[in-house]
């Protein structure tokens, strides 16, 4: 009885082991084909071709005013009157300050005096002049008596124009007494309080004209080359230009609207860079002189270039790469040296050839050798950047979703845990009941034979 039970169990176990065999053959159809071809897949693709590729490139500098003056006192004297707040927008021609005019009005009454009295002196030395030349020519008087007559009337023409000399400067301190505005702007603070003695040279405000404002600054060398290239064909005020200045607040950038003035004709060897200059219209003082901000150059661009969206770009053993298709429609790995970044376009200076298909679509899921069902690209990099971003932020979420979902199914409490460990234990004690009848069916030939001479050592000892 003991006999026929063990090789009953025994054949159950063989019999399971086979069919675990059989059922490990049938879940795995897939194995034959991992060798085979997978399908193309559905990815944009580009033509490459010479362009004209617009930067977006910009500057930084510091805001200026171009025609900023300091007032500085002319004349001597004690400063009178103030005619401003500082902080007032003055007009150009303006009276801002009075600088004693009363000495200076005095002075030129006095040099007007003279060169009354110099002209007088002329008159009387032309009339004898005149007179001794007429008596000259009837032998009445000497010829010596002559020429001091014409010296003396040359003496009294040279004392006319030396006073009219002095009546010109003393007409001038006149004028410097009475301090106005030579362009119009804020002015600021005043430097010297009225009542105090004022000489040449000496510092009264400083003037700020808000509107226009401009900057002045330094653009890369290959970047001046090619505006020089533009500005063959154009004027150079025709070269618009934006300017943003930003707050520490982190508010929004002030921008205003301008355009080119100057674009120098050397460059610096220390920096290897050119000097440059726009103006800006800023009527309502949104930015103010001495402000860092960054500027911007309209049209700027790289002309027959080739290029290919910065999505395109991957990281291989030799450096950047992209990837290029064959005839057969499958994708190569190819190494290219990168130019400059021209917003979502990326400039190739070397490593592809007009006329190559390169990937634009999203690169970073492919391999070498991957074959391609070839899709129009409409040219539109930013588009496809963004489109990229947008699947990323989906991928993100997909995949934070069944995470959160895992734990808060764990959070409840205890037993979910607890019934995973179950289930893990159950697991695990199956496969080692399957391991075990598979090494019992491996081994039931060997044991068949044996269990058969043990039964009928049985039956013998039960016919004793």
């Amino acid at each position: 009885m003991k006999t026929t039970i063990y090789r009953g169990r025994l054949w159950a176990a063989l019999a399971a082991a086979l069919l675990l065999v059989g059922c490990g053959q049938e879940e795995d159809p897939s194995a034959g084909q991992a060798g085979g071809q997978p399908p193309a897949k559905a990815i944009e693709v580009a033509e490459l071709a010479y362009q004209d590729i617009p930067l977006d490139k910009s500057y930084p500098s510091k805001l200026m005013s171009e025609q900023e003056v300091t007032l500085v006192a002319r004349v001597t004297g004690v400063l009178e009157e103030r005619k401003f707040e500082p902080g007032d927008q003055v007009e150009q021609g303006e009276s801002l300050y009075t600088i004693e005019p009363d000495l200076y009005e005095a002075t030129v009454a006095q040099r007007e005096a003279d060169l009354a009295s110099a002209q007088a002196e002329l008159s009387r030395a032309e009339r004898d002049a005149n007179r001794f030349q007429q008596l000259a020519a009837q032998n009445s008087v000497s010829r010596q008596q002559v020429d001091q007559a014409l010296a003396d009337a040359r003496v009294a023409r040279a004392s006319v124009a030396q006073a009219e000399a002095a009546l010109k400067s003393a007409q001038l301190d006149l004028d410097y007494a009475e301090v106005t505005a030579p362009v119009s702007g804020v002015i600021g603070l005043s430097e010297v309080n009225v009542g105090n003695l004022v000489s040449p040279n000496t510092e009264l405000a400083t003037i700020t004209p808000l509107d226009p404002l401009e900057v002045r600054f330094q653009m890369p060398q290959n970047d001046a080359f090619e505006l020089r290239r533009q500005l063959k064909d154009m004027s150079i005020e025709d070269i618009a230009a934006s300017l943003e200045a930003f707050s520490s607040r982190g508010d929004e950038p002030a921008v205003l609207s301008g355009h080119l003035d100057f674009l120098g004709s050397r460059v610096d060897p220390e920096t290897s860079t050119v000097q440059a200059e726009a103006t800006f219209a800023n009527p309502d003082g949104a930015v103010l002189p001495g402000q860092y901000v960054r500027v911007k150059i309209e049209g700027l661009a790289r002309f027959g270039v080739l290029a290919v969206p910065e999505l395109a770009l991957t990281q291989g053993l030799m450096g950047p790469q992209v990837y290029v298709l064959d005839e057969d429609n499958v994708a190569r790995a190819r190494p290219v040296q990168l130019g400059e970044l021209a917003g979502a376009w990326q400039i190739i200076l070397d490593g592809v050839e007009p006329g190559e298909r390169v990937v634009v679509g999203d690169p970073g899921s492919l391999k070498p050798g991957t074959p391609i069902d070839p899709q129009p690209f409409d040219g539109d990099a930013e588009a496809l950047m963004q489109e990229a971003q947008y699947e990323q932020q989906g991928q993100g979420a997909g995949q934070a979703a069944p995470e959160q979902a895992e734990q808060e199914a764990a959070s409840p409490g205890e037993p979910a845990a607890d019934q995973s460990g179950q289930g893990t234990a159950e697991s695990a004690d199956q496969g080692e009941d399957a391991a075990s009848a598979t090494q019992a069916a491996q081994q039931a030939p060997m044991n068949a034979p044996q269990g058969d001479q043990e039964a009928e050592e049985a039956r013998g000892e039960g016919n004793e």
